[in-house]
């Protein structure tokens, strides 16, 4: 059984991905730190108080989230990560994007051409109480999120 949504396009592309998901906040600088710092290729998270995503790989997934928390960073970081080729495969907002968030999707959107990161949000809450880690996720370049 295949269930649609639809969001607001903040950057837009195309991807199939296996769905992660967090219920809680996303603290970018400490999910991402052992990706940028430590060179973890598997963007390994590493936010001991996110209990939906701590030691899950977090590159190439179906990032399901509410919104990002924490540091003002937060843009950079996902910059940093794509920049390097450990980003998600695609960042699913259930909750309108915060500005630094967007920051970071909008420079990996204009600056690295040849990575792509689709960041869709607004998706609502029904959203993200639907989808399950491993489900597949595909993002159209509409906003469109097909689940299976």
């Amino acid at each position: 059984m295949m269930k649609t949504f639809k969001g607001r396009v903040v950057a837009a592309g195309n991807v199939t991905a296996k769905a992660l998901v967090s219920h809680g906040g996303l603290n970018t600088l400490a999910s991402f730190q052992k990706a940028v710092q430590f060179g973890d290729k598997k963007a390994t998270c590493g936010d001991q108080g996110n209990t939906d995503l701590y030691g899950k790989q977090m590159a190439g997934k179906a990032l399901c989230l509410p919104r990002t928390i924490g540091s003002t960073t937060g843009g950079l970081v996902l910059y940093c990560t794509a920049s390097i080729g450990r980003q998600p495969a695609c960042m699913l907002f259930s909750e309108p994007i915060d500005s630094l968030a967007a920051a970071g999707a909008v420079l990996i959107d204009v600056w690295l051409k040849d990575t792509s990161m689709p960041v869709v949000d607004s998706l609502g809450d029904e959203f993200l109480n639907y989808v399950k880690d491993d489900m597949d996720i595909t993002v159209k370049e509409d906003g469109s999120i097909e689940i299976r």
